[in-house]
């Protein structure tokens, strides 16, 4: 049995999943306009390699400081039907299915809030996911986050201490699929790498690495 990993925004789906929550959060009135423009900024920043991702989560989820939980997952519910769903590349899902075929263990590794990833991955039918952890206090968000960040390295980092429980579990081979340079250590850690819609630079990488490249379409 293998272990695949998928990031989520812009390699199963076809956006970034944080900016349509904020776009959906928006659109519902529990969040001024104004934080669309602010987190396209950041994104800016991130598709350029120096994004700090400690602010990029306090500003998103400034909206659920003080919610409830039960409040938000049920806006998360409605979100995931309107604009998550929609938005999956056919081939993502018949790459998953073809790993649980196989038998694998699917994963998703994701630089976005759990309060978000998690129920994504239950939609899709994957095994579990890694997110960046989001602070509830007494059934509320704080508005925080905690534990290490599922971004860059730390999604390595993240993955072997979720490894390091799975006493159960002994995997042959590692697959990682995934957009972004990012994601170059994941990349790097799996044994069949595969970079979906890559931009130049990282299609490039992959080239020299023998990595395979893959087109999906929406």
């Amino acid at each position: 049995m293998d272990l695949a990993l998928f990031d989520l925004d812009e390699t199963l789906i076809c956006e970034d999943s944080t900016g349509l929550w904020l776009r959906w959060l928006v659109s519902q009135g529990y969040a001024p306009a104004a934080l669309i423009d602010q987190e396209r900024a950041l994104m800016a920043q991130y598709y350029q390699g120096s994004l700090s991702m400690e602010e990029y989560m306090n500003t998103t989820l400034s909206p659920l400081a003080g919610m409830g939980t039960l409040t938000v997952s049920g806006w998360v519910r409605r979100f995931i039907q309107r604009d998550i769903l929609p938005r999956v590349y056919p081939s993502a899902r018949e790459r998953m299915s073809w790993h649980q075929q196989r038998g694998d263990t699917v994963m998703i590794v994701s630089a976005s809030g759990e309060h978000l990833v998690v129920p994504i991955a239950e939609q899709l039918g994957a095994d579990g996911a890694l997110a960046i952890g989001v602070e509830i206090v007494d059934d509320r968000y704080s508005g925080l986050t905690y534990g290490t960040m599922t971004y860059k390295e730390g999604k390595v980092t993240r993955l072997n201490d979720w490894l390091a429980i799975q006493h159960d579990s002994n995997f042959a081979k590692t697959w990682a699929y995934s957009d972004s340079i990012n994601d170059l250590a994941m990349l790097e850690h799996a044994d069949h790498a595969h970079v979906i819609n890559p931009d130049e630079s990282l299609h490039h990488l992959a080239q020299q690495r023998g990595w395979e490249v893959c087109r999906w379409v929406k």
